[in-house]
């Protein structure tokens, strides 16, 4: 089974609700950082790679449809070469309104991690934002340069830009497939976030 779509947005721009949009479209399961941070092999698989191991995709993505959100978007160069016929989705908002998700989520977790191998330690925090994922600047600089490293590699015709809010319209045009009658998901606000990462510890 090859991934059939491919993620490059960073967390907090919607992903887990377009996991489970993929899902309610025939592009399920999609892998996302809750597959990793509730399966013990997932995590130790990803936790080698961002150490530096070479990364087996098939291996990691073994029984996945599609990949948004972290670990799997900080590789998206290699994955969008590795399943050339996957489609690509970059979910995206404002800088300074991912910056206070971000920071209202994420960066506190990192904060409160006691777990130096942990992803959001190991991976997010030192080479997605260079150890700097508290300062303001460093940040919003690494979020907008994915952006535009994205859609600067990424051919136009393969490549969606979802922002929040679009809704199933372009993302059903952009996979073929037909919109579902039920409303688009609205998943993984700030307090699910919280009460997630806290149960988790």
């Amino acid at each position: 089974m090859a991934i059939k779509v491919v993620g490059t947005g960073f967390g907090r721009t919607g992903t887990d609700s377009m996991r489970e949009a993929l899902a309610i479209l025939g592009f399920g399961p999609c892998h996302h950082m809750s597959a990793v941070n509730t399966n013990e092999e997932q995590k130790r698989l990803w936790r080698a790679v961002a150490k530096g191991a070479a990364p087996d995709w098939n291996t990691l993505f073994s029984g996945y449809v599609s990949c948004m959100d972290w670990p799997s978007a900080y590789y998206w160069r290699e994955l969008i070469d590795f399943y050339p016929d996957a489609r690509v989705i970059l979910t995206w908002r404002s800088p300074e309104s991912w910056w206070e998700s971000f920071e209202k989520t994420i960066v506190a977790g990192i904060a409160t991690s006691q777990e130096p191998d942990s992803l959001g330690v190991a991976l997010i925090a030192k080479q997605v934002f260079a150890g700097r994922p508290q300062d303001r600047t460093a940040a919003i600089a690494a979020y907008e340069a994915n952006v535009e490293a994205v859609i600067a590699t990424v051919p136009a015709e393969r490549l969606l830009v979802h922002r929040l809010g679009d809704g199933w319209e372009p993302l059903c045009a952009h996979l073929g497939v037909a919109v579902p009658d039920e409303p688009y998901p609205n998943r993984n606000n700030t307090k699910d976030f919280r009460s997630t990462w806290l149960s988790l510890k």
